[in-house]
C-alpha cells in the first residue's frame, strides 16, 4: 500500500476546547454533556477528510501525572469546573464508540502518549506523515522535518520543523529547554525570571541546549539585551531550570501498543455509539458517521 498519514488527537485539547466553545447543553437526565458533543461534532468532522484513515486519541484520563511528584506547582485538576471534569470519561467512551483507538492516561499525560506513538511510527515506512492534531507548543519539540508536524485544526495551520524555528526562534530539540527558560502558565511553569522569548531563543538558538550555555555572559558569543542580568538569574536558578526543562519534556517511552494496523479506522461501532448518542441527547451524530465497522 502508499504510505499514510496517521493522525493522534490530543483529546483532552479537544474536550476542552469543546467545552468552552460549543454551547452548555444538558442530556435527557439533566447531565452537562455539552462538550462530549463538541468532541464528537470535531472528531467526526476528522474523519470525514479522505487523508485520514490511521488514527489514535490520548486523554488524560486523571489530570495528574508523574510531574505532579516532582514539582508542587505542576497543573493539577483542582481548578478545572466539575461539569468539565465529569466528561473525562465520557470523551474516552465517544472516541471509541467512533472506532477510534484509545490512550487513556494515568501515569503519564496525553501529550506523553502522542510523543511515544510519533517516535514509534516516524521510522516506519508505511507512514507518510504522522500528523499531531493539537496546537500545544509542548508538542512542538516532537516535530521531525516534514515527516512529524503539528497540525492546529481550528486554525487549519501546520507546523514543520521550519515552521517550529520561524516560531519559536529555535529547533524542536531546544523547545523543552525554551519553556524552562520562558515558563508555561498553562502547565505551571514559572521559568527564570527576566527570560523572555527573545532572549531565550537567542541564546538556544547558538547553545541548543541549557548544560550548553556558558556560566558567565561574558562568554557568551551572541549578543542578548540585559546579557548580565540573565545569566545571573540562570546560574542563581539552574537547577531549577533543569527541573522545569524535565518537566517540559515530553515522554517517547509510554506503554502503549502502537501498530499501524491497529490504528486503522474501519468505522464506528453501531451499538455503542447509538446509545451513547441516545444517552447525549443527540442521535444526529450516528447518521452524521455513516460508516460502520460493527
Amino acid at each position: 500500500m502508499s504510505p499514510v498519514d496517521v493522525h493522534l488527537v490530543d483529546g483532552t485539547y479537544e474536550l476542552f476546547r469543546a467545552y468552552f466553545g460549543a454551547p452548555a447543553t444538558r442530556s435527557p437526565e439533566g447531565v452537562e454533556v455539552g462538550a462530549t458533543r463538541g468532541l464528537l461534532s470535531s472528531l467526526a468532522s476528522l474523519l470525514h477528510r479522505p487523508e485520514v484513515t490511521h488514527v489514535a486519541c490520548a486523554f488524560d484520563h486523571v489530570v495528574e501525572s508523574f510531574r505532579n511528584d516532582l514539582y508542587a506547582g505542576y497543573k493539577a485538576g483542582e481548578g478545572i469546573e466539575p461539569e468539565l471534569m465529569n466528561q473525562f470519561p465520557l470523551a474516552e467512551q465517544a472516541a471509541a464508540a467512533l472506532g477510534i483507538t484509545v490512550w487513556p492516561m494515568v501515569e503519564f499525560e496525553a501529550d506523553d502518549a502522542l510523543a511515544t506513538g510519533a517516535a514509534r511510527l516516524r521510522g516506519n515506512d508505511d507512514v507518510r506523515r504522522v500528523v499531531l492534531c493539537t496546537p500545544d507548543k509542548d508538542l512542538s519539540q516532537c516535530v521531525r522535518g516534514n515527516r512529524v508536524i503539528c497540525w492546529d485544526r481550528m486554525r487549519d495551520r501546520e507546523l514543520d520543523e521550519d515552521g517550529v524555528r520561524a516560531r519559536f526562534g529555535v529547533l524542536p530539540e531546544s523547545i523543552p529547554d525554551y519553556l524552562a527558560l520562558v515558563g508555561d502558565s498553562a502547565d505551571g511553569i514559572p521559568g527564570i525570571p527576566r527570560w523572555g522569548a527573545k532572549s531565550a531563543a537567542a541564546v538556544l538558538a547558538r547553545y541548543l541546549h541549557l548544560e550548553a550555555i556558558p556560566p558567565s555572559h561574558e562568554r557568551w558569543d551572541v549578543t542578548v539585551r540585559g546579557a548580565a542580568a540573565l545569566s545571573a538569574n540562570l546560574e542563581a536558578g539552574r537547577e531549577d531550570a533543569l527541573l522545569f526543562r524535565t518537566l517540559a519534556t515530553v515522554r517517547e517511552d509510554v506503554p502503549i501498543e502502537v501498530d499501524l494496523g491497529s490504528l486503522e479506522w474501519r468505522g464506528a461501532h453501531r451499538e455503542p455509539l447509538e446509545h451513547l448518542a441516545a444517552s447525549l441527547g443527540d442521535r444526529r451524530i450516528v447518521e452524521r458517521i455513516g460508516r460502520f465497522s460493527s
